[in-house]
C-alpha cells in the first residue's frame, strides 16, 4: 500500500478504537433525574440566588460567544489567506528563513496574534467576575496569571511545533506515522506532568493539617480502594471565591486537592461529598480514559491532517505548497479550530455522562443524599451558577449535569435506598 493508503487505514483503526473505548468506558445513560424532582429542587433554592446566578451567566454569555466567534474568524483569516504564511516568513527572517526558525518563531507568532486579539475579551470577562464578586484578583494579579498562561502555552507550543515540523522535514512521506505516535505520547506525558509541574505555577499547595477532616478524607479514600498520597489545600481564594475540589495525578502522584474556599464555605459532610465525587473519577479511572481517548484522538488528527494535505484548494487559499511546511502553521490551526467547533458537543456529552457516574459514586460512597443535595445547592449559589440553564446551551456546552439534575438524582437515590 502507499503511504496515503496506510494513513487512511490507520485513521479508520484509530477512530474505531476510540469508539470502542468510549463505548466500554463511558456510561451511555445517566442516573435518574425526574423532571418533577428537578422542579421541586429548583423551588428549594433561594429565589434571589437563582436570579443572581442567571443574571451573572447572562452577563458572561456575550463574552463567551464573542470569544468563540472571534477566535474562529481570526483562525480562518490567518489560515485561509496568505496572512498566516506571511507572519511565519517574517518571524523566520532572523534565521535566514531556516525551516526550524520558521516553525518555532513563526508558529508562536501566529498563536500570539490570536491570543492578543482575544485579550480584550478575557479582560471583559474578568471585569464581570470582579463586578459580581466571584473574582478576588486585582488587575495586577490577573495580568501575572495571564502572563504565566502565555509562558506555559509557549513552552508546550514550542515542543509541539519543533517536534511536528522536525518529523515532517526529515520524513516527508511517513511523517504522519511518526507524528501520530508523538502526539499520542505527548498527550500521555502531559497527563503525568501537569499536576506536578504546571499546577504549582498557578496555585500554592500545602498539606492539610492533621486533624479530623484530613483523617476522614483519607479514610474515605482507603474505604473506596483509591490510594492517595496526601490531601492538599490549594490557595484558590487568592483568585476566586468559587468552591471546588479534585483528585489529580496517577499512582504515586495522586492526591486529593481541596480549595481553601471550600473548607471555609462548607461543613465537613459537604466537603466529603465533593471529595467522594472526585474519588469516583479516580475509582473509575476517568483520567486514564480521558487520556486514552485524547491520545487516540490526537493520533487520528495527525493522520487526518496528512490526508487533508492533498486538498489543493486549501493549500491555494493559504498560499502554501504543503500542509507539512512551517508556513502552513496558520492553516493547521484553522483546521483545528473548525474541528474543535464540531467536536465540542460530543465532548460535552461524554463529560456529562462521566460526571453523572461520579455523582452516583459519591452518593453510594457517602450514603448521604441529603448532604450531596445540600452541597450541590451550595456550589450553585457560591459559584453563581444557573441551576436550570437553557437546554440548547446545556447540550452544546454543559460539561456537568445541571444543578437541578444532580439534586434530582440525589432524591431518586434516596427513594431507592429506603
Amino acid at each position: 500500500m502507499t503511504s496515503r493508503q496506510w494513513a487512511a487505514t490507520t485513521l479508520v483503526v484509530l477512530v474505531l478504537a476510540a469508539a470502542v473505548v468510549a463505548l466500554l468506558r463511558v456510561p451511555l445513560t445517566a442516573p435518574p433525574a425526574p423532571r418533577a424532582d428537578q422542579l421541586d429542587a429548583l423551588a428549594t433554592l433561594p429565589a434571589d440566588a437563582v436570579a443572581k446566578g442567571r443574571e451573572f451567566r447572562g452577563a458572561l454569555r456575550p463574552s463567551m460567544y464573542l470569544s468563540m466567534a472571534l477566535g474562529l474568524v481570526v483562525a480562518l483569516l490567518l489560515g485561509l489567506t496568505p496572512a498566516g504564511a506571511w507572519i511565519v516568513e517574517q518571524a523566520g527572517r532572523p534565521f535566514n528563513g531556516h525551516w526550524l526558525g520558521r516553525a518555532l518563531l513563526g508558529g508562536l507568532a501566529v498563536v500570539f496574534v490570536g491570543e492578543v486579539v482575544a485579550l480584550p475579551i478575557a479582560a471583559w470577562r474578568q471585569s464581570i467576575l470582579r463586578r459580581y464578586g466571584l473574582s478576588t484578583q486585582d488587575w495586577g494579579a490577573w495580568t501575572v496569571d495571564v502572563l504565566k498562561g502565555y509562558a506555559v502555552g509557549a513552552v508546550i507550543g514550542a515542543i509541539v511545533l519543533v517536534g511536528f515540523f522536525t518529523v515532517t522535514h526529515f520524513a516527508p512521506r511517513w511523517w504522519w506515522a511518526w507524528g501520530a505516535a508523538g502526539a499520542a505520547a505527548l498527550t500521555v506525558l502531559l497527563t503525568f506532568v501537569f499536576p506536578v509541574l504546571v499546577e504549582p505555577i498557578f496555585n500554592k499547595f500545602t498539606p492539610m493539617p492533621e486533624g479530623e477532616q484530613r483523617t476522614r478524607l483519607m479514610a474515605m479514600a482507603e474505604r473506596d480502594g483509591v490510594p492517595v498520597r496526601d490531601v492538599l489545600i490549594a490557595d484558590a481564594s487568592r483568585r476566586t471565591r468559587a468552591v471546588n475540589a479534585y483528585v489529580s495525578g496517577f499512582g504515586p502522584t495522586r492526591r486529593i486537592v481541596v480549595y481553601d474556599t471550600l473548607l471555609k464555605e462548607a461543613p465537613p459532610a459537604e466537603v466529603e461529598s465533593v471529595v467522594a465525587h472526585e474519588l469516583g473519577h479516580a475509582k473509575d479511572n476517568d483520567v486514564f480514559t480521558g487520556t486514552l481517548l485524547g491520545a487516540l484522538g490526537a493520533a487520528a488528527a495527525v493522520c487526518a491532517l496528512y490526508l487533508l494535505g492533498s486538498w489543493a484548494g486549501l493549500l491555494r487559499l493559504a498560499r502554501v505548497d504543503s500542509i507539512a511546511e512551517p508556513r502552513a502553521v496558520a492553516l493547521l490551526l484553522a483546521v483545528a479550530a473548525v474541528a474543535g467547533l464540531f467536536a465540542g458537543p460530543l465532548q460535552s456529552f461524554v463529560s456529562r455522562r462521566v460526571e453523572a457516574r461520579a455523582d452516583q459514586h459519591a452518593l453510594e460512597l457517602t450514603g448521604d443524599p441529603a448532604g450531596f443535595e445540600a452541597m450541590q445547592s451550595r456550589l450553585s449559589q457560591v459559584n453563581l451558577g444557573d441551576p436550570d440553564p437553557n437546554p440548547v446551551e446545556q447540550f452544546l456546552f454543559g460539561s456537568h449535569p445541571t444543578t437541578v439534575e444532580r439534586m434530582a438524582a440525589a432524591r431518586a437515590y434516596a427513594r431507592g435506598a429506603r
